[in-house]
């Protein structure tokens, strides 16, 4: 029993024995798939560590690549900006190029334009030089040779009172020849002054009026003036020297092209201004003329087979003339009835004093002898003093005659009686400028009067302001000479 009991025991003992081996093995066995699965897990810990690890670094890589692509975009971006400031400077170069090339196919047309005026203005000037030299000569042929028929023994009183009379026509044409020519060249190279005054259009009119009347009535023309200002509206403020002369150049050149009628002088004014008009029923002008009429040195050219006298400036003088004082110029004409030629002046009308148009006209008056006077010529023009002599001889007790400044100073030191000197501006060693003041350093109560040749606008005023009482343009005239001494003696 108890060997039994043993037995079973040992047999007890040996299946505990297996299960504890079989347990063992089964530990060990599991120890094993644990170390394998630690492995395994150590193995994927550093799988994942790598993976991880890979994964930074692609995030590194990202990061990196991501700062690449903000770097490239904003190079991107700058580089689209520039290429827009390049587009954008492109344009503006090329919009550049467009003007410089306008400017230069603009510049190459007035180039054109300029050099087609250049030769036009050339065969113009040619044409009036031409033109200028007819006009000069003619009435100096008449002057030469008429003068030279007066020296014929034979003459009677009669014929020489008709030459005296055309030499002195051909005198006063040439003259209005030369002043005409010296008004071009003042406009031409822009010298021409303006010189604002009080006036009176009623008085300037009716001046115009009178001043033509016998001319016009001579040629058997009808000479008509309207007036429509109220004398209370007349006044302004104006270049009245300037408004004369474009109203006489206007008369003359209807007087000239009207062979029968009348000649219409008138002035009205509206709100802004003052219109006159000078009517004829002449030849008048033709669509063609028109366009140019009033263009310098264009009349030349086309009146070199004229039958008219004159050197056809006077409307281009009276065009420069009336914008110089602000007003507009224009003509309606029909051909063979007549023309009208229009002008207006601003109503600048800020007057403080009105002054009366002086009559400047020649007065046909006898001139008080004064034989108490001793004149000093100084002048070195042989002929001039010759005239002046003869003019001057039965008026006054002596003439002292200078042929320059020095000898006109000299002579009015060592005779402090003198009471009258003309005063040539022009002379040699020393012109009558200088003279004028060298002779007021020592003696103030002398008269001196100024002649001049030049007759240019501001001559009166600069011999005035160096000394001169009182100035006269050659040619003098006998009885304007000896009305201008009579003011003073």
């Amino acid at each position: 029993m108890e060997n039994k009991t043993q037995q079973q025991l040992m047999e007890e003992l040996i299946l505990a024995n297996k299960e504890l081996s079989f347990q063992l093995e089964e530990k060990k066995k599991r120890a094993a798939e644990l170390i394998i699965a630690n492995e395994e897990k150590e193995k994927r810990a550093i799988e994942l560590i790598i993976a991880n690890e890979e994964k930074e670094k692609r995030a590194i890589e990202l990061i990196i690549a991501n700062e690449e692509k903000e770097k490239r975009a904003i190079e991107l971006d700058i580089a689209i900006k520039e290429n827009e400031e390049k587009n954008i400077l492109i344009k503006t170069i090329n919009e550049e190029y467009e003007t410089t090339n306008e400017e230069l196919r603009q510049t190459n047309q007035h180039l054109i334009i300029s050099k087609e005026k250049a030769e036009e203005s050339d065969l113009l000037k040619s044409a009036f030089l031409a033109n200028m030299s007819h006009e000069i000569r003619t009435p100096m042929n008449g002057i030469l040779g008429f003068t030279d028929l007066l020296k014929s023994p034979n003459l009677t009183g009669e014929k020489q009172k008709e030459f005296i009379a055309l030499i002195e026509n051909s005198g006063n044409r040439m003259l209005n020849i030369i002043n005409d020519i010296i008004s071009i060249s003042k406009i031409e190279s822009g010298s021409a002054e303006i010189r604002i005054s009080d006036s009176n259009v009623c008085e300037l009119i009716e001046y115009i009026y009178h001043f033509f009347k016998t001319e016009t009535e001579l040629k058997g023309l009808e000479l008509i003036f309207k007036n429509n200002v109220n004398a209370n509206a007349a006044f302004l403020k104006t270049d009245k020297e300037k408004v004369f002369a474009i109203l006489t150049n206007l008369v003359k050149n209807a007087i000239k092209f009207t062979l029968s009628g009348f000649i219409e002088i008138g002035v009205e004014k509206t709100e802004k201004e003052f219109l006159f008009f000078v009517k004829d029923t002449g030849v008048g002008i033709n669509h063609e003329q028109k366009e140019f009429v009033f263009e310098r040195f264009m009349q030349g050219s086309i009146l070199l087979t004229r039958n008219y006298e004159g050197a056809g400036l006077g409307l281009s003088i009276s065009k420069a003339y009336v914008e110089m004082i602000g007003g507009k110029i224009w003509l309606e004409s029909e051909l063979g009835k007549g023309t009208t030629f229009y002008f207006t002046i601003p109503c600048n009308t800020d007057t403080e004093e009105i002054k009366h148009i002086e009559n400047n006209a020649i007065q046909n008056k006898e001139i008080n002898k004064n034989n108490g006077i001793k004149i000093l010529l100084a002048e070195d023009d042989e002929t001039t003093v010759t005239l002046n002599r003869i003019n001057l001889e039965h008026y006054c007790k002596n003439i002292l005659i200078a042929k320059n400044g020095l000898e006109a100073v000299h002579m009015c030191r060592n005779n402090p009686d003198i009471d009258l000197i003309l005063m040539d501006m022009k002379m040699p060693e020393m012109n009558g400028y200088d003279a004028t003041i060298q002779i007021r350093q020592f003696n103030k109560e002398v008269i001196i009067i100024a002649q001049t040749a030049y007759a240019l606008l501001g001559d009166k005023d600069k011999a005035i302001e160096i000394g001169c009482n009182d100035y006269i343009s050659k040619p003098v005239l006998k009885t304007d000479l000896l009305a201008l001494i009579q003011k003073y003696f």
